[in-house]
């Protein structure tokens, strides 16, 4: 008995260590998602000055993102509509008429007269419509991981929600032109280029929507 209470114990060790482990789900924004800024040369600082222009920046610049560690506010505002329909129609219709005439002084006189007729119709109606509709509306800061050489901005981020229920992750990232920042260092997700937008969660509702890796295993093997 005591034997039978270790081997359940040890069984159900790894259920409790994955109840207890909260896993963050996997993504497909650029990585990283956040980034340190570099730091800049201090060529201009003299020896024993307070101002530092290294780390500072001039009193009349505009806060608009362009180093890498800058953060940038992306208004995600995407909405998807598509539609298709497709109707087949296809026809055909065939008839076939074969007579034996009758010829005095030919065997097998039994089948002369004998007349033939075979038809052959098929028809063929298909249709079909799909319909998709998809709204996200979000704002997220994501913060600069790469300069690219044309002055473009890589930008990537993730913003965490934690409920009661689980954890909702919301994960953005792409190429920003700065010309399309405005003075408020804010622009709309529909002027970002290779945008990428998440929104996952990792709560025992979403785990229970999931098929288990034994079920999947037998999918793919079983030929039915």
């Amino acid at each position: 008995m005591s034997q039978l209470k270790s081997l359940l114990m040890i069984a159900s060790l790894p259920v409790v260590l994955a109840a207890c482990v909260t896993t963050s789900p996997s993504t497909m924004v650029h990585q990283p998602m956040t980034a340190r800024p570099e730091p800049r040369p201090d060529s201009y600082a003299t020896q024993g000055s307070i101002y530092n222009a290294g780390v500072g920046r001039p009193l009349f610049e505009d806060r608009r993102a362009r180093y890498i560690g800058d953060t940038i506010t992306i208004n995600v505002v995407e909405n998807t509509q598509a539609s298709k329909n497709s109707e087949t129609k296809a026809s055909r219709d065939s008839s076939v008429d074969v007579s034996t005439p009758t010829i005095a002084g030919l065997p097998f006189k039994t089948f002369q007269g004998v007349a033939l007729n075979a038809g052959n119709s098929t028809a063929f109606d298909g249709s079909g419509s799909n319909t998709s509709s998809n709204a996200f509306r979000s704002t997220i800061t994501c913060t600069v991981i790469e300069v690219l050489s044309n002055g473009n901005l890589l930008v990537s981020g993730e913003k965490q929600i934690g409920l009661k229920e689980g954890e909702e992750f919301v994960r953005f990232s792409g190429v920003v032109n700065p010309s399309m920042i405005t003075a408020q260092n804010t622009v709309q997700s529909t002027q970002v280029a290779d945008a990428r937008l998440e929104f996952k969660a990792n709560g025992f509702i979403d785990t229970a929507q999931v098929m288990g890796w034994l079920g999947r295993f037998f999918l793919t093997v079983l030929p039915f």
